[in-house]
């Protein structure tokens, strides 16, 4: 399979949604389909940052790596290599997660 290299523009990230477990309640399994997606993500590319009117490029505060946490319906669901990830801007990234 090929490896698709996608850099996002301006202040867009690209972001891969990290899988939890599966969510026992009770003894009872919760099936995929009635899961929600998760609000956390690794960062897989960034932008080169935001400019204003004059032509300065702030650089962005996420770099590709980071662990991020992002709203609930934030971003765009796409489709690259056959892999889901997401495209959203910075503004829509809560806060990054350290460990």
């Amino acid at each position: 399979m090929a490896t698709t290299k996608f850099t996002p523009l301006h202040d867009r990230i690209l972001v891969r949604r990290t899988e939890e477990g599966e969510t026992v309640r009770g003894g009872i399994i919760i099936p995929d389909s009635a899961k929600e997606k998760p609000q956390q993500g690794e960062v897989v590319s960034v932008g080169k940052g935001k400019s204003n009117d004059e032509g300065k490029v702030f650089p962005l505060d996420v770099k590709a790596g980071d662990t991020i946490l992002f709203g609930k319906y934030s971003g765009t669901e796409i489709k690259l290599d056959g892999e889901e990830l997401l495209i959203m801007r910075e503004e829509e990234v809560l806060g990054i997660v350290s460990k």
